[in-house]
């Protein structure tokens, strides 16, 4: 608002200063004209005056310029500055490979910037190779929950393990390289397609990239450009629908073929064309890995071996869809509320 205060203010105002300075030059003029000044002159003088103007006005925008850079460079300098919250142990070794179960034992937290805690003595146990959906109304807690196994935050309370092992006392790079995302925000750089789909692996061979694209179900859309996989994306990959752009953030996670995979809302704001693709593309990916998914479809709940229900930061209801209506407990209610129109879609 400053800059454009300044802006607003600033042209104009140059403006008037320059048209206002020409008065007392053409009354001086004008006094040496009556001593006997010659035309020629007169004309050269006032040549060069109107070509002085425009350099003039220029220098007096570089306050503005420079006070834009500052804005900006105080910015880049305050995200520099920024210290990291999650810090390994001195003595912190690489994980082993993921082979058995995550263990969430008695986890509690709450973010820095609020005193209410958003996760409540959450105690759960997922298996290897098993598709655990986690179901709940808004704030919740299940975003917080699956954020919590790449350590994008600490646990204030209790311990996450990997077979056993506290993530807290591992490597972060250890961990991380053993989970894939997949959330509702894809980010895509401005580069290339291939670029985009191997940029956390960028050894990956041509055939590597190709098949993940195709299990993906984006190699047919991709040959049919004119550069293939040479082709640029644009900033975040505004060049390409968001249906695109999620299916490239699957074969992402297709090439990193990690054992550990969160999904969180990956499709919920598709099309139904989009959301079919992209449901195709997702069961590919969860072959062979332990998957926690954040559900807003019932067709993604119905996808999981087991729902995780959780209310106000606490796990209230665990089983099976059928079990879970049953129960004509909290999961009965988000059905009513959330999944019952996709019930009648699908039926129909």
């Amino acid at each position: 608002m400053k800059i454009a205060r300044i802006s607003a203010l600033g042209s104009p105002l140059i403006e008037f200063i320059g048209y206002a300075a020409f008065v007392p030059f053409l009354l001086y003029f004008n006094y040496q004209m009556s001593q006997g000044m010659k035309l020629g002159a007169f004309v050269v003088f006032v040549a060069a005056l109107f070509r002085l103007y425009e350099p003039i006005r220029k220098l007096s925008r570089m306050h503005l310029y420079f006070q834009q850079t500052l804005a900006s460079a105080q910015r880049v300098f305050d995200l520099l500055d920024t210290s990291i919250q999650v810090t390994e142990d001195e003595n912190a070794r690489d994980l082993p490979a993921f082979r058995q179960e995550i263990e969430f034992r008695n986890v509690s937290f709450s973010y820095p910037s609020s005193e209410e805690s958003v996760l409540r003595g959450v105690d759960l146990k997922i298996k290897a190779g098993e598709i655990v959906a986690l179901v709940g109304s808004s704030g919740a807690g299940k975003t917080t929950l699956v954020n919590l196994i790449p350590r994008f935050y600490d646990t204030d309370e209790g311990e996450i393990l990997l077979d056993g092992y506290d993530i807290s006392k591992g490597t972060v790079s250890s961990l991380r390289q053993q989970i894939a995302m997949v959330t509702q925000e894809t980010f895509l750089f401005s580069g290339t397609l291939r670029e985009n789909i191997a940029y956390s692996l960028p050894d990956k061979s041509r055939e590597d990239v190709e098949e993940a694209a195709k299990a993906a179900f984006i190699h047919d859309f991709i040959m049919e450009l004119p550069e293939q996989y040479e082709t640029l994306v644009g900033e975040r990959g505004q060049l390409l629908s968001g249906g695109q752009r999620q299916r490239i953030a699957i074969a992402r996670a297709i090439l990193k073929k990690a054992p550990i995979l969160v999904l969180d809302e990956a499709t919920s704001a598709l099309d139904a064309e989009s959301e079919s693709l992209v449901q195709r593309a997702l069961y590919n990916l969860m072959q062979n890995c332990t998957t926690l998914v954040i559900a807003h479809r019932l067709s993604t709940v119905r996808m999981a071996n087991r729902i995780v229900v959780l209310d106000r930061g606490r796990i209230v209801e665990q089983g099976d869809h059928e079990n879970l209506m049953e129960a004509s407990g909290v999961y009965r209610k988000l059905y009513e509320l959330q999944f019952i129109s996709d019930d009648q879609a699908s039926e129909e």
